[in-house]
């Protein structure tokens, strides 16, 4: 019985490939450079997406509302522009002391801007200058202590420099409470109608005031009533007595500080 089988391959015949060789060597990713530059963005895309979750989790700002969100920015914005005018007050003042070119006079103008801004800090000394009066008539007694807290914070995030409430100064150290016959700062009763006299920005001011969930939104949710008007010449006149420290003294220019 007669075997048939294949004739062998000639010389000069091409090699076979195999099906399944000449799909891997479709399959297999050429080093392109569209596709090098497609790896490039995409890992720093993925980098860019893990920075901010890592972001905003370390803030806690996910949980915060819009109105809050939108307040933050605007306190980081405007205390970024007060640090930057320090910042070049004080480059100004610091160059003058160096050049010497005025024979002391520079550092002692100087050290009495300083003092004028100690006292005005302190409360010992008046304020004069533009600013924002608000006026909070609160008749059913809604406004409590902590919501005065709030305007005094926001007024000083927003850049006040001086500020009273009624005929009390707050200083550093004030405190609020809630009394028996109503608000009380610093022991001192206030009562309402409670006008607030911040020496600063009118304009920075009124408006860190009307930011959205900011403090005339909260007042007006709590059925009182608040009046904000600009002032161009403004005067804090209450002072605070000048109170030597019980504990705290300087340190001596000799003696080494520690941590």
């Amino acid at each position: 019985m007669s075997q048939f089988t294949d004739p062998p391959p000639s010389a000069n015949s091409p090699p076979t490939t195999s099906a399944r060789k000449r799909l891997m060597l479709m399959a297999r990713p050429r080093a392109t450079k569209a596709n090098a530059l497609a790896a490039l963005l995409a890992t720093l895309l993925g980098f860019a997406v893990a920075t901010q979750v890592r972001q905003n989790q370390s803030l806690g700002l996910e949980s915060l509302r819009q109105s809050e969100l939108v307040n933050i920015l605007d306190n980081a914005t405007l205390l970024s522009s007060r640090l930057d005018q320090n910042v070049r007050e004080l480059q100004v003042t610091r160059d003058q002391l160096v050049s010497g070119s005025t024979s002391g006079a520079a550092a002692v103008k100087a050290a009495q801007e300083r003092l004028d801004a100690l006292g005005i800090l302190a409360g010992t000394a008046r304020a004069h200058g533009p600013g924002v009066r608000m006026t909070i008539t609160d008749s059913s007694g809604k406004v409590t202590a902590p919501v005065l807290l709030d305007a005094i914070q926001e007024l000083r995030d927003a850049g006040a420099e001086a500020i009273q409430v009624n005929n009390v100064r707050i200083v550093a150290n004030s405190y609020f409470s809630q009394g028996a016959s109503g608000v009380e700062i610093d022991g001192k009763s206030v009562l309402e109608p409670y006008t607030i006299a911040a020496i600063g920005d009118p304009t920075t001011m009124s408006s860190a005031m009307e930011i959205p969930g900011g403090l005339s939104e909260n007042v007006r949710q709590l059925g009182a009533t608040i009046k904000i008007a600009q002032e161009k010449e403004l005067t804090v006149g209450a002072l605070r007595p000048l109170s030597s420290p019980r504990y705290a003294r300087p340190v001596p220019p000799s003696t080494p500080t520690t941590p």
